[in-house]
């Protein structure tokens, strides 16, 4: 244990400097809290739907939460009921099996609702398509306001697909 802490002691902090804030960035988050408040009044609450994906889409949508990207600070979180949700985030195709449970979720989220379809898979049913186990794409089963293509899209591309819902809704119509 000696040995340890004289070899920290010798070499020291090797860390970089903390970035300057940046105004800009800041600006652009006050931006988007002021849209979500204008749509819901409160943080966007987001229900996620796996209709019978591969994971590879929630693998994204996990990494929205770590301090990166950081969706929890643009006052965006998500929930474990529809029921508490203004958003649905709906991944994979949907599966003759999820077809009731995803028409259920969409009816227990109040209104006004969003729903965002997310990946290849979501927006037009990928490699499955339809058949005797698929419906396939989201927009088969629910109206879908927003479809992020890519397999997976990107958390940056998923961000941008949410924010583009709550910006469409928000917008004089």
């Amino acid at each position: 244990m000696d040995q340890i802490i004289k070899q920290i002691l010798r070499t020291g902090i090797k860390t970089e400097t903390p970035p300057a804030p940046d105004d800009a960035l800041r600006g652009q988050v006050r931006e988007i809290n002021a849209q979500i408040l204008r749509h819901v009044g409160r943080a966007l609450a987001i229900r996620h739907v796996d209709a019978g994906s591969c994971n590879g889409c929630e693998l994204e949508i996990h990494s929205l939460n770590n301090a990166y990207y950081n969706i929890e600070g643009l006052g965006i979180h998500f929930v474990a009921s529809p029921r508490h949700a203004d958003m649905l985030l709906v991944t994979g195709p949907v599966s003759r099996h999820m077809e009731t449970a995803l028409l259920r979720t969409f009816d227990a989220t109040p209104d006004p609702k969003l729903v965002v379809a997310l990946g290849d898979c979501g927006c037009d049913g990928g490699i499955f398509g339809e058949s005797y186990a698929s419906c396939g794409r989201v927009a088969n089963v629910i109206p879908v306001d927003v479809a992020v293509p890519g397999c997976p899209p990107s958390p940056t591309a998923i961000l941008q697909g949410i924010l583009t819902a709550v910006s469409q809704r928000s917008a004089p119509r």
